[in-house]
Protein backbone atom coordinates (compact mmCIF):
# COMPACT_ATOMS: atom_id res chain seq x y z
CA UNK A 1 0.00 0.00 0.00
CA UNK A 2 1.17 3.55 -1.01
CA UNK A 3 1.19 5.65 2.17
CA UNK A 4 0.25 8.93 0.08
CA UNK A 5 -1.60 9.97 -2.49
CA UNK A 6 -5.27 7.52 -2.05
CA UNK A 7 -8.70 8.19 -1.19
CA UNK A 8 -9.66 5.99 1.49
CA UNK A 9 -12.44 5.41 3.19
CA UNK A 10 -12.51 3.74 6.88
CA UNK A 11 -15.86 2.64 8.71
CA UNK A 12 -15.42 2.84 12.13
CA UNK A 13 -13.07 5.46 12.43
CA UNK A 14 -14.52 8.36 15.06
CA UNK A 15 -12.70 7.22 17.50
CA UNK A 16 -9.64 4.85 18.95
CA UNK A 17 -7.43 3.25 16.40
CA UNK A 18 -9.80 4.16 13.25
CA UNK A 19 -9.32 7.53 14.64
CA UNK A 20 -5.86 8.12 15.01
CA UNK A 21 -4.91 6.19 11.55
CA UNK A 22 -7.42 8.32 9.48
CA UNK A 23 -5.89 11.61 11.47
CA UNK A 24 -2.17 9.90 10.58
CA UNK A 25 -3.25 9.12 6.94
CA UNK A 26 -4.74 12.72 6.16
CA UNK A 27 -1.71 14.02 7.04
CA UNK A 28 0.37 11.97 4.87
CA UNK A 29 -1.33 13.60 1.78
CA UNK A 30 -4.64 11.06 1.40
CA UNK A 31 -8.09 12.06 1.04
CA UNK A 32 -9.83 10.37 4.15
CA UNK A 33 -13.37 9.80 4.29
CA UNK A 34 -14.45 8.82 7.77
CA UNK A 35 -17.67 6.28 8.58
CA UNK A 36 -19.28 6.13 11.49
CA UNK A 37 -23.32 5.40 13.04
CA UNK A 38 -23.34 9.36 15.14
CA UNK A 39 -24.35 11.67 13.05
CA UNK A 40 -23.38 14.24 15.20
CA UNK A 41 -19.96 13.52 15.61
CA UNK A 42 -19.07 12.96 11.93
CA UNK A 43 -20.03 16.62 11.61
CA UNK A 44 -17.86 17.36 14.86
CA UNK A 45 -15.25 15.55 13.05
CA UNK A 46 -15.62 17.19 10.00
CA UNK A 47 -15.74 20.83 11.28
CA UNK A 48 -12.73 19.42 13.64
CA UNK A 49 -10.27 17.75 10.87
CA UNK A 50 -11.60 18.41 7.36
CA UNK A 51 -12.44 14.81 6.87
CA UNK A 52 -15.24 13.69 4.57
CA UNK A 53 -17.75 11.76 6.33
CA UNK A 54 -20.45 9.33 5.86
CA UNK A 55 -22.87 7.46 8.12
CA UNK A 56 -22.32 3.91 8.34
CA UNK A 57 -23.69 0.95 10.75
CA UNK A 58 -21.25 -2.21 9.69
CA UNK A 59 -23.84 -4.47 11.53
CA UNK A 60 -26.85 -3.52 8.94
CA UNK A 61 -26.26 -4.63 5.72
CA UNK A 62 -28.34 -2.29 4.25
CA UNK A 63 -26.43 0.87 6.08
CA UNK A 64 -23.29 -0.58 4.16
CA UNK A 65 -24.72 -0.15 0.96
CA UNK A 66 -26.36 2.96 1.06
CA UNK A 67 -22.80 3.72 2.32
CA UNK A 68 -20.84 2.53 -0.60
CA UNK A 69 -22.66 3.94 -3.20
CA UNK A 70 -22.75 7.80 -1.22
CA UNK A 71 -18.94 6.76 -0.96
CA UNK A 72 -18.36 5.91 -4.43
CA UNK A 73 -20.96 8.97 -5.89
CA UNK A 74 -18.52 11.52 -3.79
CA UNK A 75 -15.45 9.72 -4.78
CA UNK A 76 -14.70 7.50 -7.80
CA UNK A 77 -11.40 7.61 -7.18
CA UNK A 78 -11.46 5.82 -4.04
CA UNK A 79 -8.97 3.03 -4.12
CA UNK A 80 -8.19 1.53 0.01
CA UNK A 81 -11.11 0.84 2.56
CA UNK A 82 -10.07 0.11 5.40
CA UNK A 83 -12.60 -2.27 7.14
CA UNK A 84 -12.15 -0.65 10.95
CA UNK A 85 -15.22 -0.90 12.67
CA UNK A 86 -15.53 -3.77 15.12
CA UNK A 87 -17.04 -4.66 18.93
CA UNK A 88 -15.52 -6.84 21.64
CA UNK A 89 -17.66 -8.22 24.58
CA UNK A 90 -16.22 -9.76 27.65
CA UNK A 91 -18.54 -13.06 27.70
CA UNK A 92 -19.43 -16.11 30.14
CA UNK A 93 -19.94 -19.52 28.40
CA UNK A 94 -20.76 -21.35 31.24
CA UNK A 95 -24.37 -20.88 30.44
CA UNK A 96 -26.36 -19.70 26.95
CA UNK A 97 -27.50 -16.34 28.48
CA UNK A 98 -24.09 -15.37 29.47
CA UNK A 99 -22.86 -15.14 26.18
CA UNK A 100 -25.15 -15.85 22.60
CA UNK A 101 -26.58 -12.60 22.31
CA UNK A 102 -23.16 -11.14 22.67
CA UNK A 103 -21.64 -13.86 20.45
CA UNK A 104 -24.35 -13.37 17.26
CA UNK A 105 -23.21 -9.22 17.82
CA UNK A 106 -19.88 -9.88 17.57
CA UNK A 107 -20.34 -12.20 15.07
CA UNK A 108 -22.56 -10.04 12.63
CA UNK A 109 -20.16 -6.77 13.22
CA UNK A 110 -16.70 -8.46 13.20
CA UNK A 111 -16.95 -10.92 10.41
CA UNK A 112 -20.28 -9.87 8.59
CA UNK A 113 -19.40 -6.76 8.51
CA UNK A 114 -16.24 -7.14 6.57
CA UNK A 115 -17.33 -9.38 4.41
CA UNK A 116 -20.13 -7.02 3.26
CA UNK A 117 -17.96 -4.41 2.95
CA UNK A 118 -15.46 -6.42 0.87
CA UNK A 119 -18.50 -7.40 -1.22
CA UNK A 120 -19.30 -3.22 -1.62
CA UNK A 121 -16.36 -2.51 -3.02
CA UNK A 122 -14.69 -4.91 -4.22
CA UNK A 123 -16.00 -4.69 -7.55
CA UNK A 124 -15.12 -1.30 -7.68
CA UNK A 125 -11.47 -1.29 -6.97
CA UNK A 126 -10.49 -3.76 -8.89
CA UNK A 127 -10.50 -0.64 -11.66
CA UNK A 128 -8.62 1.37 -9.56
CA UNK A 129 -4.76 1.43 -9.40
CA UNK A 130 -3.02 0.52 -6.61
CA UNK A 131 -6.13 -0.91 -4.67
CA UNK A 132 -5.96 -1.89 -1.22
CA UNK A 133 -8.19 -3.61 1.02
CA UNK A 134 -7.18 -3.62 4.66
CA UNK A 135 -8.24 -5.87 7.16
CA UNK A 136 -7.69 -5.29 10.80
CA UNK A 137 -7.59 -8.50 13.15
CA UNK A 138 -5.72 -8.81 16.63
CA UNK A 139 -3.10 -10.45 18.37
CA UNK A 140 -5.85 -12.24 19.96
CA UNK A 141 -6.69 -14.11 16.38
CA UNK A 142 -3.58 -16.02 17.17
CA UNK A 143 -3.55 -16.29 21.33
CA UNK A 144 -7.51 -16.56 23.03
CA UNK A 145 -8.38 -14.45 25.88
CA UNK A 146 -10.14 -16.67 27.96
CA UNK A 147 -12.85 -13.98 28.67
CA UNK A 148 -13.89 -12.94 25.11
CA UNK A 149 -14.07 -16.08 23.23
CA UNK A 150 -16.39 -14.43 20.46
CA UNK A 151 -14.19 -11.90 19.41
CA UNK A 152 -11.13 -14.00 19.67
CA UNK A 153 -12.79 -16.52 17.09
CA UNK A 154 -14.04 -13.64 14.70
CA UNK A 155 -10.64 -12.31 14.14
CA UNK A 156 -9.07 -15.20 13.88
CA UNK A 157 -11.70 -15.51 10.65
CA UNK A 158 -10.74 -11.95 9.44
CA UNK A 159 -6.93 -13.44 9.45
CA UNK A 160 -8.36 -16.58 7.31
CA UNK A 161 -10.75 -14.57 5.45
CA UNK A 162 -7.33 -11.77 4.42
CA UNK A 163 -5.17 -14.71 3.74
CA UNK A 164 -7.91 -16.55 1.21
CA UNK A 165 -9.24 -13.51 -0.23
CA UNK A 166 -5.41 -12.49 -1.29
CA UNK A 167 -5.34 -15.60 -2.67
CA UNK A 168 -7.73 -15.11 -4.67
CA UNK A 169 -7.55 -11.35 -5.93
CA UNK A 170 -3.76 -11.89 -6.56
CA UNK A 171 -5.07 -11.62 -10.56
CA UNK A 172 -6.30 -8.12 -9.69
CA UNK A 173 -4.98 -5.44 -8.62
CA UNK A 174 -6.54 -5.29 -5.35
CA UNK A 175 -4.18 -6.01 -2.67
CA UNK A 176 -5.18 -7.12 0.86
CA UNK A 177 -3.44 -6.07 3.70
CA UNK A 178 -3.55 -7.46 7.41
CA UNK A 179 -3.61 -4.95 10.50
CA UNK A 180 -2.95 -7.16 13.40
CA UNK A 181 -3.35 -5.16 16.71
CA UNK A 182 -1.78 -5.79 20.30
CA UNK A 183 -4.10 -4.44 23.31
CA UNK A 184 -4.16 -0.60 22.37
CA UNK A 185 -5.54 1.78 24.69
CA UNK A 186 -9.05 2.44 23.52
CA UNK A 187 -12.52 2.37 24.78
CA UNK A 188 -13.30 -0.93 22.99
CA UNK A 189 -13.64 -2.46 26.44
CA UNK A 190 -14.18 -0.46 29.81
CA UNK A 191 -10.46 -0.08 31.25
CA UNK A 192 -8.85 -0.56 28.72
CA UNK A 193 -7.81 3.10 28.25
CA UNK A 194 -6.32 3.01 31.20
CA UNK A 195 -4.62 -0.35 30.96
CA UNK A 196 -0.88 -0.47 31.69
CA UNK A 197 -0.78 -3.84 29.43
CA UNK A 198 -2.23 -2.06 26.37
CA UNK A 199 0.05 0.02 23.93
CA UNK A 200 -0.41 3.40 23.82
CA UNK A 201 -2.82 4.50 21.25
CA UNK A 202 -0.62 7.18 19.84
CA UNK A 203 2.65 5.24 20.12
CA UNK A 204 0.91 2.17 18.19
CA UNK A 205 -0.86 4.58 15.27
CA UNK A 206 2.72 6.08 14.78
CA UNK A 207 4.29 2.86 14.69
CA UNK A 208 1.35 1.62 12.09
CA UNK A 209 2.39 4.45 9.84
CA UNK A 210 5.92 3.94 9.73
CA UNK A 211 5.47 0.54 8.84
CA UNK A 212 2.73 1.07 6.49
CA UNK A 213 5.53 3.79 4.74
CA UNK A 214 8.99 1.30 4.87
CA UNK A 215 6.76 -2.17 4.13
CA UNK A 216 4.79 -1.17 0.70
CA UNK A 217 4.37 -4.26 -0.42
CA UNK A 218 3.63 -5.97 3.42
CA UNK A 219 1.05 -8.62 3.56
CA UNK A 220 0.48 -8.01 7.44
CA UNK A 221 1.35 -4.85 9.19
CA UNK A 222 2.39 -5.93 12.74
CA UNK A 223 3.98 -3.78 15.34
CA UNK A 224 6.22 -5.13 17.69
CA UNK A 225 4.53 -5.41 20.26
CA UNK A 226 1.87 -7.87 18.54
CA UNK A 227 4.53 -10.55 17.76
CA UNK A 228 4.56 -12.33 21.47
CA UNK A 229 0.75 -13.33 20.73
CA UNK A 230 1.53 -13.72 16.92
CA UNK A 231 4.47 -16.47 16.92
CA UNK A 232 3.56 -17.92 19.65
CA UNK A 233 3.39 -21.31 17.62
CA UNK A 234 5.76 -20.56 15.72
CA UNK A 235 8.45 -19.98 18.37
CA UNK A 236 7.20 -23.67 20.01
CA UNK A 237 6.14 -21.51 23.77
CA UNK A 238 2.42 -20.91 23.09
CA UNK A 239 0.90 -22.58 26.51
CA UNK A 240 3.23 -19.96 27.87
CA UNK A 241 2.32 -16.92 25.94
CA UNK A 242 -1.41 -17.92 26.30
CA UNK A 243 -1.00 -18.33 29.96
CA UNK A 244 1.05 -15.03 30.22
CA UNK A 245 -1.72 -13.13 28.55
CA UNK A 246 -4.36 -14.27 30.70
CA UNK A 247 -2.40 -13.78 33.66
CA UNK A 248 -1.71 -10.25 32.78
CA UNK A 249 -4.85 -8.54 31.10
CA UNK A 250 -8.10 -9.63 31.75
CA UNK A 251 -9.71 -7.24 29.63
CA UNK A 252 -6.95 -6.67 26.80
CA UNK A 253 -7.24 -6.89 23.39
Amino acid sequence: MNISGNTIFIPGSTSGIGLALAQRLQAEGNTVVIGGRRTELLEKLAAEHGFDTVRIDTADAGSIRTAAAEVLRQHPDLNVVIAMAGIMRVEDWHHADGFLASAEEVVTTNVLGPIRLIAAFVEHLRTRPDATIVTVSSGLAFAPLAVTPSYNASKAAIHMLSESVRLQLADTPVRVVELVPPSVRTALLPGQEESEFAMPLDEFADEVISLLASEPDAKEIQVERVKFLRYGEVRGDYDQVVATLNAADPHGK
